[in-house]
């Protein structure tokens, strides 16, 4: 019998994460109880409610359910997340979806160096020693790291650490895993940056050049898998000066400098990022 014959379409309520567009998805890994997730309509929205935001489990999952949802993520069209609720339930729906679409109109270059322009009108000297040796001039992105191992084995195995913590599953009708941010609405960055598609094109370009993939996110928090993380201190000083325009508080609530956090990174195969 075909492969194909094997499975279903997806289960439950799972379609509607997709409209008419699921109707080619199949899903042959068992899920637990869960439920889809529409955005509060009483939240500030940046979308007409037309699809819920993604789907969530009622208990947390392993790990090893995580590479499997993973490993199927080409069949399904859903990418799994490791979702930490000790801040505040997903299922609240305080989300605020943009369109995937948004995301091509965000070059990471640029909003790299519009991050670090309107800082360095406004830092002072001592801040300015912090993120040495580029100060006031951005550097711009980092050259590609060499894989080290296989991305996707790498976030397995990533998941199964993180999942320990006892996590959530959620699932998101995405083509890839750093447009999940933006699809499910997530506001961790809020206080950093008003839109999220800019933090998805950023990530879309860690996964490209770094072999990162989003394994899990909590209320302002965010957990990469890295498969060519940066080995010599010369890149790993200059990938630290992109995630300091990315999320700020890891370096001035961290090390509390760009070498003391680019020491943090190296060789390191995972990223987490927290904004206050």
């Amino acid at each position: 019998m075909d492969d194909l014959d094997l499975r279903s379409g997806l289960p439950g309520d799972l379609p509607q994460l997709f409209g008419g567009e699921s109707a080619h998805r199949t899903l042959s890994v068992p899920l637990p109880a869960g439920e889809v997730v529409w955005p509060d309509p009483g939240f500030p929205q940046r979308q007409l409610l037309l699809r819920p935001a993604f789907w969530v489990s009622e208990e947390p999952v392993s790990g090893d359910l995580w590479a499997r949802l993973r490993a199927e993520h080409p069949r399904s069209g859903l990418w799994p997340l490791l979702l930490d609720e000790s801040d505040q339930p997903w299922s609240a729906g305080q989300v605020a979806p943009e369109p995937v679409s948004e995301i091509d109109n965000y070059a990471p270059h640029a909003f790299m160096s519009e991050v670090w322009s309107d800082w360095a009108e406004q830092a002072g000297d001592e801040e300015v020693e912090d993120l040495a040796p580029f100060g006031r001039q951005c550097p711009g992105p980092a050259p590609r790291g060499a894989a080290l191992q296989d991305p996707d084995a790498v976030a397995d195995r990533h998941a199964r650490a993180i999942a320990a913590r006892g996590l959530s599953l959620g699932l998101v009708a995405v083509d890839r895993g750093a447009d999940a941010l933006t699809a499910v609405g997530w506001q961790g960055a809020l206080n950093h940056n008003e839109w999220t598609a800019p933090l998805s094109a950023v990530v879309r370009s860690w996964e490209d050049r770094f072999g990162a993939r989003v394994i899990g996110l909590g209320f302002n928090t965010l957990e990469l898998s890295v498969a060519a993380p940066p080995v010599t201190i010369r890149h790993a000083l200059q990938v630290a000066a992109e995630h300091w325009a990315f999320c700020p508080d890891i370096l001035f609530q961290g090390p509390g400098t760009l070498a003391g956090y680019a020491e943090e990174i190296r060789g390191k195969h995972w990223w987490s990022f927290w904004w206050d």
